[in-house]
């Protein structure tokens, strides 16, 4: 067992929790907005998602590691979030697709981590007064407390446009040009839609204008980090494209689509974040489980144009939303499931559908 070094957990509101300092050391503190996931399995996939920039991740289950890393499972070119905090750390891997154990995987990736941290305590209190700012290291207590209350959070802040690509690329693929808006796109969305179409996967700053020139047959609008609220330019964007492409939004996608089609989004006290959400299609009555990551919802009673398609039956947050007349529909939760369930991947051949009516139009 490798010995580590003593540190803590110290959110914004003076709470306090023990570890052990892993993973990639920096001289300063590692600060983020502090969220809980709650999936069993897909470690680095959550880690290399850029939708946790700016974020501490907490793992809810027991110990993590015990499977290893591999480089088909990066869901981006390297780990977004600020650092993360879970109970047992497994030293060893004991898994045949393993390159490197997660303690290696978090050296060389600069990844900081706090071990043995009672992650339940630490997550009940998350729950009860949601997320907050916090940082963690060997420092001591009142300098981890000062740096907590220093972390702005993710309040109004842009991070589609650090995450997102910064120059245009484009991947083979099916029958169709797929014009795909980068805010923090996962890998495995993208394989998904490769089945549909060539993509052309463009920066998040993206004119209506470069988008048309581009002649896609559909849009497709990504997750990522932040308040949708502070994309004023997205917004425009896809709002100037409404109704002359199909559009099919996820996550933060679906927020921004909300937006355009008149609604308003808020933050959750602690966000969705884990694979086993449960969500009923309101057109089927079909109850799916899905994968969720988001601190940000829409309102409920400011939909505007657009018709709420699918809920959160845990708490009855809007989980999907469609504008039929205008060839547009988006989800809060990944159907793409990296990780998580695939009940919901038919909303792949749903836009699939959607392409087909506008290419023989």
């Amino acid at each position: 067992m490798t010995i580590r070094e003593l540190g803590h957990l110290v959110l914004a509101d003076g709470a306090v929790f023990e570890g052990e300092v892993a993973g990639f050391l920096r001289d300063e503190p590692a600060t983020g907005e502090v969220v809980f996931n709650t999936s069993m399995t897909g470690y680095q996939e959550i880690l290399t998602d850029p939708s946790y920039a700016g974020q501490i991740v907490v793992f809810t289950t027991a110990h993590l590691g015990n499977y290893g890393t591999s480089p088909v499972d990066d869901e981006s070119s390297k780990v977004w979030c600020r650092g993360t905090v879970l109970g047992d750390l497994a030293d060893r891997p004991s898994n045949f697709r393993s390159t490197r154990g997660l303690p290696q995987f978090a050296m060389d990736e600069q990844l900081p981590i706090l071990a043995s941290v009672d992650t339940r305590r630490l997550t009940r209190h998350l729950r009860e007064h949601g997320a907050l700012p916090g940082a963690f290291g060997p420092q001591p207590i009142e300098v981890l407390l000062e740096a907590a209350k220093r972390e702005v959070g993710t309040d109004n802040m842009d991070l589609a446009s650090v995450v997102s690509t910064k120059t245009a690329y484009e991947l083979d693929g099916g029958p169709f040009r797929i014009v795909v808006l980068d805010f923090g796109v996962k890998t495995t969305m993208l394989r998904q839609l490769q089945d549909l179409g060539h993509l052309i996967v463009v920066p998040a700053s993206t004119s209506a204008e470069e988008i048309r020139s581009l002649s896609p047959d559909g849009l497709f609008l990504s997750n990522g980090p932040g308040d949708p609220a502070a994309l004023t330019t997205p917004v425009d964007t896809v709002g100037s494209l409404l109704g002359e492409l199909p559009i099919f939004g996820i996550c933060l996608g679906h927020q921004l689509l909300s937006r355009v089609l008149g609604a308003t989004t808020y933050k959750l006290p602690f966000g969705h974040h884990g694979g086993n959400h449960p969500v009923v299609d309101l057109s089927t009555g079909h109850v799916e489980i899905t994968s969720q990551n988001h601190n940000y919802a829409v309102d409920d009673g400011s939909m505007g144009r657009a018709l709420v398609t699918h809920r959160n039956l845990n708490d009855g947050v809007v989980e999907g939303v469609a504008a039929e007349a205008l060839r547009a529909f988006s989800v809060q939760y990944h159907p793409e499931a990296g990780p998580g369930p695939h009940d919901a991947r038919y909303l792949f051949d749903r836009f699939s559908n959607l392409l087909n009516g506008a290419n023989h139009a």
